[in-house]
């Protein structure tokens, strides 16, 4: 028994007309007749009564149209998500992101994915962009927001926020009250970095900016996480370099400067493997383009 003999007798028991149900499956009759009469021999039930006025179903037949009705409505159900699913408006997307992302764009992104494809679910990890690259690698993660600069020949990336360096000190510093400053102004001071591991890119260039300012900074104590360094500023154990958008925390007892030194924009990008792509991955990196463009020029800069 195949699915097309299932169809062939639903539309038989619908019309109750060899002829009309023939015209309804655009095939002639005497095809249409031998489908039903093999069907009936598989079973070894009679499903019709006919005349050569008349057709009606048997009891058996009347059953049988109950069941076969579930049954095609469930492959009609099965053809819809697989079609969905190749369309990328179902599925499963697992997302990995810094915590900075969150102080960004991330949130953003989100709730306009889920209000576009409520049919995908998300399932998101935070990550350090190191962690994040390795899950992305152990197909562990589709994409994953880090932090930029990153280059790894294995990933293809796309900025999707780019934002400059801010200090961030501890209230009452003696640079506090100051607006702007240089980073040879703080040559002699105590940082607050995160580990190389968790973003190589990123703390390479925290340390070109110094050395460019004429200094290696004193590392004392070091911090995966943004909030946390900011909380050790706040604690008054050393200054740090931030992305911009990460004073957004608000966190308390510290103050933000700008920088008057030239130092390379970071950002958030999407990576993901460059042989990895999916409908559902270009949905959620066109919905990311759209929204990094909708933002106000200078959250984008």
């Amino acid at each position: 028994m195949e699915i097309r003999h299932l169809r062939y007798f639903n539309a038989v028991a619908q019309e109750l007309h060899f002829g009309r149900a023939a015209q309804k499956l655009h095939i002639s009759q005497p095809p249409l007749s031998q489908q039903i009469q093999e069907l009936e021999r598989e079973l070894g039930v009679q499903l019709f009564y006919r005349t050569k006025r008349h057709v009606e179903l048997t009891e058996a037949g009347t059953l049988f149209l109950k069941e076969t009705r579930l049954i095609l409505d469930q492959v009609a159900h099965a053809v819809q998500t697989a079609q969905r699913a190749s369309r990328g408006e179902t599925g499963r997307l697992m997302v990995g992101f810094v915590m900075s992302a969150t102080c960004s764009i991330l949130p953003e992104i989100l709730r306009a994915f889920r209000e576009r494809y409520p049919g995908v679910t998300l399932v998101l990890e935070e990550a350090t962009t190191g962690s994040g690259i390795a899950a992305l690698k152990d197909n562990k993660l589709h994409l994953c927001f880090v932090r930029l600069p990153i280059r790894d020949e294995a990933l293809t990336s796309e900025a999707i926020v780019k934002e400059s360096l801010i200090l961030a000190v501890p209230e009452g510093h003696r640079l506090s009250r100051r607006a702007r400053i240089s980073l040879a102004q703080i040559a002699d001071e105590p940082f607050v970095l995160f580990p190389r591991t968790h973003g190589a890119g990123f703390y390479d260039q925290i340390l070109a900016s110094c050395h460019q300012a004429g200094f290696s900074p004193k590392v004392v104590q070091e911090a995966s996480q943004m909030q946390t360094i900011l909380s050790l500023v706040a604690a008054g154990v050393g200054v740090a370099l931030i992305p911009d958008s990460v004073k957004s925390l608000r966190q308390d007892n510290v103050r933000y400067l700008e920088l008057r030194d030239q130092t390379p924009s970071t950002g958030i990008a999407i990576a993901h493997l460059r042989d990895n792509s999916s409908p559902v991955i270009e949905h959620f990196l066109r919905v990311a383009r759209e929204v990094g463009e909708n933002r106000p020029i200078k959250q984008r800069r």
